[in-house]
């Protein structure tokens, strides 16, 4: 299945997050995300290690994200933490291969979703640890999942992502085929929702009303989906195809937020400001561009990889990564609870927009850790020719090439700084390409001072000892279209916004047995500056506000655009704005303000008209 892929990622081990990139990581195994096994029930008290709690998404979630983080720090309490897990789950794996934490009688109505799950998550573990049990385990439990479809057909969440079961068979068959392998694919297959017939027919060009909830409208299935026919097709040995673009073009086009991202609150919401996208459709749709640009090669998947990583993922998660939101808001003025009748979510509780444990549902706390690990995987890329930079990251792997040893370095503060180096070294002269990428939206762009056009720049030679590339590209800023003649602007792969200062009111309480308690506990945000304003003359002044920090810190933004606002008339009720002015001409004078990354904001005006007198000059 893998052979025919453009792209392979390096295994965890092999690779070594630097500057910026090892400082998210850090940060978030100090975060909510590495201890979790110490103050959540739901992974602490797991029925996937014998205890009474959650025994089925949640724990497999969390160690997707948790075990390459382990080892991308090479952190040894948090690989012994991993290894407890793992050995806790696969001491209680059935002798018929049932791997799941629930009685025989129970199993025709478990989704099986989370049996998909788990087998990804082990074999993972193998990518980081080569431990011989890991094939055995997975073989088991995928013979054991046929045998069951064949009684009990999929249902639910597992036929909504059926496809997922394919990542570890397809890993399992690339090492042993056997023909019962091929069997099951097409058993899922079969079984699964049809998303191919599903966009051909597409029927939810706009919002249900509210309330209602659906599968096939769900943020999560369909960020997942994304890399359903890629999977398939591979492991059929067929040609890639081209549904992941026409179905993402499509969820855009009626369901698009700036950050490169479709609305979500649960399910498609529309393209106005204030709908929301889950936080778990951001790390899955991270999770399905990384695939698709490894099987295709094409790098548009890495540009849409860097906008949800740049600008969405940082946006939900609070700077020390204790707390996060279930949804986000592209004009997000408050965080505080609302009402069922007052809250802009079609699915939703009120709830949702705020930071906390696990707001609205606990999905995201377990999920949202393999956003971080998953995209440093994709960096440094081995192609069939050699090495291709994927999404532009600090990092460093040591690897063999036709037996030769390479060190391989990206040197940068991308997306913060405009260019990047890298660092070659060979323990012996070797020829092999490496194969450079210009990401998308750059004016222009020079390798070693000399300017290139598309997407790659491919340099095939003779490499010894050490040598040093250096990528320089520049970007404009520019006001993009968005929703009922409002704009956003977008530099490169940054959304600027408008920050609005926020107020954090701690909330500290016990519910249904789940502590909140400081740092891990709720807080509702209230504005404490004006947010109220349209766009003035569409002029922009990128500045590096705060050099060096290169991270996504809301206290300290590290660049900046500086351009001129008109305080408007903008309405707002119990903490949401309206959906647009009531006026466009301004209230009060002009104003110089600083709008910063969309990633570096907690409360934001991101979607603003122009105003009035400024209207025709746009």
């Amino acid at each position: 299945m893998y052979q025919s892929f453009y792209y392979k990622q390096l295994t965890p081990p092999k690779l070594k997050p630097e500057g910026w990139m090892y400082r998210q990581l850090r940060t978030q195994a100090d975060g909510l995300c590495g201890n979790l096994d110490k103050v959540w029930p739901d992974i602490k008290e797991s029925g996937w290690t014998g205890g009474e709690k959650e025994g089925w998404e949640r724990v497999p979630y969390w160690l997707d994200g948790f075990i390459p983080m382990a080892w991308l720090l090479d952190d040894s309490d948090l690989k012994a933490c991993a290894d407890k897990y793992i050995n806790a789950i696969l001491s209680r794996q059935q002798e018929d291969g049932w791997i799941c934490p629930c009685d025989k009688e129970e199993r025709p109505r478990y989704d099986i979703w989370a049996a998909f799950l788990i087998c990804k998550v082990l074999v993972v573990y193998y990518e980081c640890t080569e431990d011989a049990r890991i094939e055995q385990a997975v073989y088991k439990a995928l013979k054991c999942i046929s045998r069951h479809l064949e009684v009990h057909t999929l249902f639910d969440w597992g036929a909504s992502r059926w496809f997922e079961c394919l990542i570890p068979l397809g890993w399992l068959y690339d090492r042993h085929p056997e023909r019962w392998m091929q069997d099951l694919a097409v058993l899922l297959r079969v079984q699964g929702v049809d998303y191919e017939k599903l966009f051909e027919n597409w029927p939810y060009r706009k919002p249900q009303e509210k309330g209602r909830w659906n599968y096939l409208t769900h943020v999560v299935n369909l960020s997942m989906c994304l890399r359903s026919d890629m999977l398939y097709n591979s492991f059929e040995g067929r040609k890639i195809g081209d549904f992941a673009e026409k179905a993402l073009n499509m969820l855009l086009d009626y369901h698009g937020m700036p950050i490169g991202h479709f609305s979500g609150d649960e399910c498609l919401a529309g393209k106005s400001p204030l709908s929301g996208t889950e936080l778990c459709g951001i790390v899955e749709a991270m999770y399905s561009y990384e695939w698709l640009l490894c099987g295709t090669g094409g790098d548009i998947w890495a540009d849409r990889l860097e906008n949800l990583a740049f600008n969405a993922l940082p946006a939900t998660i609070s700077s020390d990564m204790w707390t996060h939101q279930y949804d986000q808001m592209s004009n997000q003025i408050q965080c505080s609870i609302l009402s069922p009748e007052k809250t802009p979510f079609l699915t939703n509780s009120g709830e949702s927009h705020i930071f906390g444990l696990e707001p609205n549902y606990g999905c995201c706390t377990a999920n949202f850790g393999q956003g971080w690990p998953k995209l440093a995987m994709s960096a440094i890329l081995l192609s069939k020719k050699g090495i291709a930079v994927g999404a532009v990251l600090p990092c460093s792997a040591s690897m063999e090439i036709d037996s030769t040893q390479v060190y391989f370095q990206i040197v940068t503060d991308y997306p913060f700084a405009d260019g990047y180096r890298v660092i070659v070294q060979t323990d012996r002269p070797a020829e092999f390409e490496i194969s450079l990428r210009i990401p998308d939206g750059a004016a222009e762009a020079y390798v070693d001072g000399e300017k290139v056009e598309g997407n790659r720049c491919k340099l095939q030679r003779r490499w010894e000892g050490k040598s040093e590339i250096n990528v320089v590209f520049a970007f404009e800023a520019k006001l993009q279209p968005q929703y009922e003649d409002m704009y956003y602007v977008k530099r490169g792969p940054l959304v600027f916004s408008l920050p609005v200062k926020a107020q954090w009111r701690k909330k500290e309480f016990v519910r249904d047995g789940v502590e909140r308690r400081y740092p891990y506990c709720d807080y509702e945000l209230y504005p404490e500056s004006a947010w109220n304003f349209a766009f003035a003359d569409g002029k922009f002044m990128y500045n590096k506000k705060n050099p060096g920090i290169g991270a996504f810190d809301s206290q300290n933004p590290p660049v900046c655009l500086k351009t001129t606002l008109c305080p408007v008339e903008w309405p707002a009720e119990n903490g949401v704005a309206a959906i647009r002015p009531s006026s466009l001409t301004p209230v009060g004078p002009e104003v110089e303000a600083e709008l910063v990354p969309y990633g570096c904001t907690d409360l934001r005006m991101t979607v603003m008209p122009v105003a009035e007198p400024y209207r025709k000059e746009i």
